[in-house]
């Protein structure tokens, strides 16, 4: 089996999972074989978001951890960053979220960085893209090198939960090229509008497609297993 962590879009970009092998060491000592690897990750979402002020809402837990895993399903699973807005609409359709649902997810980018190799082609040779914003990440993202150099997907608040994501789209200041794509003249320009200009809204949207996410095909059951160590299978 191999696993997922070096698949494109997760290689040299997801970190963290220290955070979460601490988490689950700890509740092994308190209840041993009782809380899963995938509730520790949806819960930690949460906590994540609200640590940051954002919303919170009602984790449902019960999940239980796959034996396998797919280089190849997360490959062609995990939405480029280089997406169409069409793409992007049914890259989500696929698992089963609207167009709306997909534009409130996208909110997440409020928060995180990505790797200079994710957004080069955008801030070198993009089109709609705000001259000043693309002249100050080339800064730290050269034309050729420095492929692993981060900057925040929000460049006004980085580590705040909040709705300047969609401001930023308005002023072409989205770092990713599928960013941008949410308000480019395309159908969902209209969300995009209605989330910068409430931020209420967007919090209550991203909080309920936070929970349908987590509905995603759960094991439950005796589907699955209670792994003693997040990096491997029992």
């Amino acid at each position: 089996m191999t696993g997922e962590k070096t698949a494109g879009p997760n290689n040299n970009s997801v970190r963290g999972y220290e955070v979460i092998d601490t988490i689950k060491s700890q509740l092994e000592n308190l209840c041993p074989g009782v809380v899963s690897c995938a509730d520790i990750v949806a819960v930690a979402a949460r906590d994540s978001v609200v640590a940051l002020g954002g919303p919170s809402w009602n984790v449902l837990v019960g999940r239980r951890d796959s034996t396998t895993a797919s280089l190849n399903a997360a490959n062609s699973n995990i939405p480029a960053p280089t997406l169409s807005l069409s793409g992007l609409i049914s890259a989500f359709s696929n698992k089963g979220f609207t167009a709306k649902e997909m534009v409130a997810l996208s909110g997440s980018h409020t928060i995180g960085q990505a790797r200079c190799t994710t957004f080069r082609t955008r801030i070198y040779n993009g089109t709609l893209i705000d001259s000043t914003f693309a002249t100050s990440v080339q800064a730290n993202c050269p034309s050729t090198g420095g492929d692993n150099n981060l900057s925040p997907l929000d460049t006004t608040s980085p580590t705040s939960f909040d709705n300047a994501y969609f401001k930023n789209l308005q002023s072409r200041k989205g770092l990713l090229l599928s960013d941008q794509q949410l308000f480019s003249g395309g159908s969902t320009d209209s969300q995009v509008n209605a989330y910068s200009s409430n931020s209420a809204t967007f919090t209550t949207d991203f909080a309920n497609a936070m929970v349908k996410m987590g509905n995603l095909s759960p094991l439950t059951g005796t589907n699955g297993q209670i792994r003693k160590n997040c990096r491997k299978t029992n």
